[in-house]
């Protein structure tokens, strides 16, 4: 059955974009990149709608949204309109919102008993000062709740330095949480890409020299890596708590086994791609493909 396909996505030049692009024209499927600001809804109770450049978004078997951070509020009122209208979603409303919430994340997990450092939140200076002796002492990661990509992360070595940092962050008004510090890490992890209940390719991230984090944005390195059975499991089950159907499950290999840093709901391609040399763009279609309902107007429409 050829498919017609949305992905959200801001720009249609990234490279994940693109390649779920290319994915879905190889395999024949009628695919378009809709900025997702330029989408407006009409709320309706008898006949839910998205307009885009003036046009209403008809007929559409999925979409794949490709949210970034920054619009993670307007960019779930758009795939929740799109649930309303009855549109297969790779990426659902909710596991997103689930996710995004780094203290949300955290707790889920926690409750579903998944691996993580061990991990505190408080809200006044005395009580951020108390959650360093309870995750361990120093060293400690600090980590703001709204940022991303390795961006307000910081390795506090001593305590007076972590002292500063959370007096900094309150200054702000920013909520931030305070991680234990995985010496045997090493200043690597493992990005687990998860796709339905399977983990289909994983890479090992390797800081770059002087910095503690092995974000690629932040210049680290990747490398494909094997898995062990249980960070597989550790893999699958983070992303299953969280609802998500595609996750990139970030991964700290320690001493007491895997634990869980973050469940990427967007995760880039670049980097798993090249690192395992896999069609990653390809299994999500697939992944599209097998569980999409085709929408009435278009049921008819056939694989030529």
């Amino acid at each position: 059955m050829i498919m017609k396909i949305g992905i959200l996505s801001r720009n249609r030049k990234l490279y994940s974009t693109r390649r779920l692009v290319e994915a879905a024209a190889a395999r024949g499927h009628e695919v378009h990149v809709l900025d997702t600001l330029k989408c407006y809804m009409d709320i309706n109770s008898a006949k839910p709608m998205i307009y885009y450049k003036g046009e209403p978004l008809e007929g559409y078997d999925a979409v794949i949204p490709r949210i970034g951070a920054s619009i993670t509020e307007y960019g779930t009122a758009v795939i929740r309109q799109f649930e309303m209208m009855g549109v297969y979603c790779l990426t659902e409303s909710i596991p997103l919102g689930r996710s995004r919430d780094k203290l949300r994340a955290l707790q889920l997990l926690s409750r579903k008993g998944v691996g993580m450092p061990v991990t505190g939140f408080a809200h006044d200076v005395e009580n951020g000062r108390q959650l360093i002796k309870m995750v361990g002492g120093t060293p400690v990661v600090l980590k703001l709740l709204e940022g991303t990509q390795g961006r307000g992360v910081v390795l506090a070595e001593t305590y007076k330095a972590a002292e500063s940092v959370i007096d900094a962050f309150i200054e702000l008004g920013a909520d931030f949480l305070v991680q234990e510090f995985i010496k045997e890490a090493g200043g690597s992890d493992v990005r687990a890409f998860v796709i339905g209940r399977r983990v289909v390719a994983a890479m090992e991230r390797s800081a770059a020299e002087g910095e503690f984090r092995s974000n690629l944005h932040r210049g680290g390195s990747a490398a494909p890596t094997k898995l062990t059975p249980e960070e597989r499991r550790t893999a699958v089950k983070a992303a299953q708590t969280m609802g998500l159907s595609v996750a990139g499950v970030d991964i700290l290999r320690s001493s007491r086994g895997p634990l869980i840093m973050e469940v990427n709901s967007s995760p880039g391609l670049r980097g798993i791609e090249e690192a395992s040399g896999r069609d990653i763009a390809g299994r999500i279609i697939d992944y599209v493909e097998e569980h999409a309902r085709p929408t009435k107007s278009d049921s008819r429409r056939t694989r030529g």
